[in-house]
């Protein structure tokens, strides 16, 4: 009697994870706000891998054979599908959806950007891994006065630009160029306390192209239980991207992942690319857990540039990890990678989640 005892209880066991894995697949799609929802939108890779792991085994340990196991089996494998769907654009297996370089690209811009944690006494490792990749943009987050005076004292006299944001609530913000930039602005666009660096830069060809620099707030029950601010910066920036008349370039911690319904429709909207699309996840966060990490800093450009490289940066004692991306400029081929129109509903639905927050504020 133990074998059938043990095999109910198994069996008992996976209908339960693969009802709770049914439920977590649904619950992005559901148009709440609130942070007990909104959270469930980034561990998807680890979803997906144990959501297939008990299907298999559910399939090949037990007889299909009464309507609910059929049932159950079909639902738990159309959520496997609709998940994989999701993951598959960031594997090598999809196309890019920026491509890479050519071999006539006469100028390039490397980037780094890295949240740096306030609290993270081990600075050298910071400095060491933006000096070792040498980018001609670096951008710093969560960076106080301390933090800024210490990576001035390694980067000021290499670049000659900067832009300092220095705040003790962890969304501050440094930035250094090696270009020229100009009209350089600090803005708050959602919260007093959260702020965004726009600027334009000039690249060696003589060509502008804009910078948006973001840190909004995640969904927390600790800051805001809502997703409103942060839906709502976003969808600001990607607004402020259609309007441009210049390339544009959004870099930062979104404290958001690449395949949610917001980062969706910030693409949309902006027409912006994601250099990960056809080449890997690249989890910057959580870099204290090997297996709960998910991609929560990008880097995001307009159709004018193509990729030369893209890496996640070394172990620098914080809970993100540095993201590089290596771009050309290549405006003449836009054309061969750029997004469709918007809808007239996806832009709708931008503006939508800018007006929940005017009405919160």
């Amino acid at each position: 009697m133990t074998k059938p005892i043990e095999m109910s209880k198994l069996k008992i066991a996976l209908r339960a994870f693969g009802f709770l894995a049914i439920v977590l697949t649904i619950f992005p799609y559901i148009p709440v706000n609130s942070w007990i929802v909104r959270v469930f939108d980034f561990p998807h890779l680890q979803l997906t891998v144990l959501s297939t792991i008990a299907f298999l085994v559910y399939f090949f340990r037990f007889e299909i054979k009464d309507r609910f196991d059929q049932i159950f089996v079909i639902i738990l494998l159309g959520c496997i599908i609709v998940q994989l769907q999701k993951i598959y654009i960031y594997t090598p297996l999809a196309k890019y959806e920026i491509k890479m370089a050519s071999e006539n690209a006469k100028t390039n811009l490397s980037i780094y950007a890295a949240n740096v944690l306030q609290n993270n006494e081990n600075k050298k490792l910071v400095i060491q891994d933006a000096t070792l990749k040498s980018a001609d943009v670096l951008l710093f987050t969560e960076t106080n006065q301390n933090w800024t005076e210490k990576l001035n004292e390694s980067f000021h006299g290499h670049y000659e630009y900067q832009i300092e944001v220095p705040l003790e609530n962890t969304y501050g913000m440094t930035m250094y160029s090696k270009y020229e930039l100009f009209e350089p602005m600090v803005k708050y666009m959602v919260e007093d306390t959260i702020p965004s660096i726009h600027t334009k830069l000039i690249l060696p060809t003589k060509d502008t192209i804009q910078i948006f620099a973001i840190h909004p707030a995640p969904p927390t029950p600790q800051h805001n239980p809502s997703s409103v601010d942060r839906d709502a910066e976003m969808m600001k920036v990607a607004m402020l991207t259609r309007s441009s008349k210049y390339p544009v370039v959004v870099m930062g911690d979104f404290n958001d992942v690449a395949w949610s319904e917001t980062t969706e429709l910030f693409q949309k909207v902006s027409g912006l690319l994601d250099s990960r699309k056809g080449r890997g996840l690249y989890n910057t966060y959580n870099a204290d857990s090997y297996i709960m990490r998910w991609p929560l800093d990008h880097v995001f450009s307009s159709a004018a540039f193509r990729v030369i490289d893209i890496k996640v940066g070394e172990d620098i004692g914080s809970d993100h990890f540095p993201f590089y991306t290596n771009f050309s400029f290549e405006p003449e081929l836009s054309s061969e990678q750029k997004l469709p129109e918007p809808t007239e509903e996806e832009i709708k639905t931008a503006k939508n989640q800018i007006e929940k927050e005017n009405k919160i504020s």
